[in-house]
């Protein structure tokens, strides 16, 4: 079984959130990096939904280490933005307003991952895509 490593890091990252992305990362990955892309195949600008996110895992000696963590928006009728991006190997958040150090992330990042595993764990409102 995999293992991703959610204790110590600059956010305060879940073991529920690490249990739930555990639980769809294929047994026999070909590559040491794995993108999830969550989408509800609904969202649009006009009509909105529950943003993209999009997750990036690096394998480190058979432990899953986060790369980043982002949540698209719809500026507008125009394309999809990252709205919110928890860039944990840069160190940094970064959102409409500007690029902060992780940290300052930590209440936002909590909110968040709530919403976000409800979403997904309780609603269902998202299509998964595993890519390698």
């Amino acid at each position: 079984m995999s293992h991703i490593q959610y204790e110590g890091l600059a956010l305060p990252v879940s073991k529920a959130l690490a249990d739930a992305i555990v639980s769809i990362i294929p047994k026999n990955v070909d590559n040491d990096v794995i993108t999830i892309n969550f989408r509800d195949p609904t969202y649009s600008p006009e009509s909105g939904g529950f943003h993209p996110v999009e997750i990036r895992l690096e394998n480190r000696d058979t432990i899953w280490h986060f790369c980043y963590i982002t949540d698209f928006a719809y500026l507008g009728m125009g394309g999809l933005a990252k709205e919110l991006d928890f860039d944990f190997q840069a160190g940094v958040f970064q959102n409409f307003l500007g690029i902060y150090p992780i940290e300052q992330a930590s209440d936002m990042y909590q909110i968040w991952e709530g919403n976000f595993l409800h979403y997904w764990q309780t609603m269902h409102v998202y299509k998964l895509n595993i890519s390698s």
